[in-house]
């Protein structure tokens, strides 16, 4: 029910309105009246009428000031003037502001409603067509989530211009201008067995974090398998730090209410130029990649990693914790290639600054390495041929060089191999998704949860991997895949276009020929007519 609201000066003709129209009996709530445009205005803003019927002379503030008030604070309003007056300016200024309707008085209370029903059928195309534009939006959020997640590696890798970036920040409605950067890397998981990412606990806390953060001070960034990433923006390096600070809090704050759930967070350093954000990244990576030497929570920021150097080493000073085979094959399992560098000098790190001029300690972290990835290759039946045995390396592994690039050398053909066998298997789970896709397409509810669900894996992971393995994004799959099936139907059946939208999954018409449209560049009609007259 639409409510409508009545400012008119003359108490007679406002009574006369008022009382002359049975509201309720069609479809109207009368929410509210007022004599004149400043006591009707704070009223409206409190009531949101959807229609407001508004006499244009009145004391005080008169209707088209009135309007203008509206349309900038509540311009989905629509707006019935009324006047004795039949100056052509009026109705100029009037039509300027988007008032829907320019009456003369008197006026009926038939010839109001009938003014009333086209402007609520109007009203009601124009929710439609909200409704319909809000569900494509939340439909591609897919889509916006991979071109923000592109533009993040433009943003770290240089590969742009900050002019090329703060054109492509505009199209994606980002802020990205600021005086101050920092950039900090982000990933909450969880301590219980791996399939526990799909009760949604991970889900839940960072859509609770997400509330905290403001675009004015922090953008995020979805990395994929990786976590998060955050760009902190301020005025000044210390407004930075404490923006950062808050976030910490709140981190803490969230994930403390899940007692199963811990965080990692590597911070970059701060920077004062848009080109030296690959710098924060760089230092952010290198802190972020010590998380696989902790076992619970870890904030290592950029200057922490320097402080750890300052130690000597001798061999009763070693923690045989920080250095055992467990972390390394943690890394085995989760870590990147990319962090294989920073990740191996952490773990010599730990023994203290002078561990490398060791050579018996040399070799034994080498040997240690070796069998650890021997063992971890083994596992995944993926062979040991392919990992140079340190007998072939002794002359290079007698320098603290040698030994170190060694290690990095082992561990990066192990991630490599270890990723090559998740490819092949990702292969094969893309290829599942295709077929429940094109078994299921029909179903209204179809989504990329109901197909993780089916594969195993969580929304967040398979979005990942199907745009590595396609080079498209779930929904974009899924909406080609669906408007291929409609237009077979259109050239090959004489079915409305109602119930070939039914048939790929739309139940509603309107949005499927608003997708249609979208998609194609012509309604569904258009384009069986085009089909029928031998168009291309």
């Amino acid at each position: 029910m639409l409510k409508v609201f009545l400012v008119e000066d003359e108490f007679v003709v406002r009574e006369g309105i008022k009382n002359n129209v049975d509201w309720q009996a069609h479809g109207y709530e009368f929410c509210g009246e007022a004599g004149d445009g400043e006591v009707a205005f704070p009223m409206i803003q409190k009531l949101k009428p959807d229609i407001v019927i508004t006499d244009i002379r009145m004391p005080f503030m008169d209707g088209l000031e009135l309007s203008k008030l509206i349309k900038k604070e509540m311009p989905w309003i629509e707006i019935i003037i009324l006047t004795g007056f039949e100056e052509f300016a009026y109705a100029k200024e009037a039509i300027r502001l988007g008032v829907a309707e320019y009456l003369s008085k008197p006026i009926s209370g038939e010839e109001l409603l009938k003014e009333l029903d086209q402007l609520a059928q109007r009203i009601a195309q124009k929710k439609q067509e909200q409704e319909i534009r809000e569900q494509y939006q939340r439909e591609m959020e897919e889509n916006t989530l991979n071109s923000r997640r592109d533009y993040f590696r433009y943003l770290v890798t240089g590969s742009k211009t900050p002019v090329e970036l703060l054109d492509l920040a505009e199209q994606l409605e980002l802020d990205i201008s600021a005086i101050w950067y920092n950039i900090a890397l982000v990933q909450i998981q969880s301590t219980r067995h791996a399939t526990d990412e799909f009760s949604g606990s991970i889900v839940e806390a960072e859509e609770k974090l997400k509330t905290y953060l403001s675009p004015d001070t922090v953008l995020l960034f979805d990395r994929g398998l990786e976590g998060k990433a955050l760009l902190f923006k301020g005025d000044t390096r210390q407004e930075i730090e404490h923006y950062q600070e808050l976030f910490l809090a709140k981190m803490k704050e969230v994930t403390e209410q899940f007692h199963h759930l811990v965080y990692y967070v590597g911070i970059g350093k701060p920077v004062n130029r848009m080109r030296e954000l690959p710098d924060s990244f760089e230092e952010a990576r290198r802190a972020f990649a010590h998380r696989y030497l902790r076992k619970g929570n870890m904030v290592m920021r950029s200057g922490d990693m320097q402080q750890m150097t300052d130690q000597e080493f001798s061999i009763e000073s070693i923690d045989t914790k920080e250095m055992n085979r467990g972390k390394i094959l943690e890394f085995l399992k989760l870590g990147s290639k990319d962090e294989v560098v920073y990740f191996v000098e952490d773990f010599f790190r730990g023994a203290g600054a002078g561990a490398l001029e060791s050579e018996i300690f040399r070799q034994y972290i080498v040997m240690d390495a070796y069998f650890c990835v021997r063992d971890f290759m083994e596992e995944l039946n993926l062979g040991v041929k392919q990992i140079q045995s340190p007998e072939l390396s002794l002359a290079s592994i007698r320098s603290k060089e040698g030994a170190m690039q060694y290690v990095i050398d082992l561990l990066e053909t192990a991630v490599s191999l270890r990723e090559q066998r998740a490819g092949d298997r990702y292969r094969d789970v893309v290829a599942q998704v295709m077929d429940y896709i094109e078994e299921n397409y029909a179903d209204e509810d179809l989504s990329l949860n109901v197909v993780a669900s089916h594969v195993n894996f969580s929304p967040n992971h398979l979005s990942t991997i199907f745009s590595q393995q396609t080079n498209q994004t779930f929904i974009k799959y899924l909406t080609d895949f669906r408007m291929n099936k409609a237009k077979e139907l259109l050239r090959c059946t004489g079915e409305k276009s109602s119930v070939i939208s039914v048939q790929v999954g739309y139940k509603d018409a309107h949005y499927f020929s608003y997708l249609f449209k979208k998609t194609q560049g012509m309604t569904p009609t258009q384009y069986r007519n085009h089909k029928s007259a031998g168009g291309e």
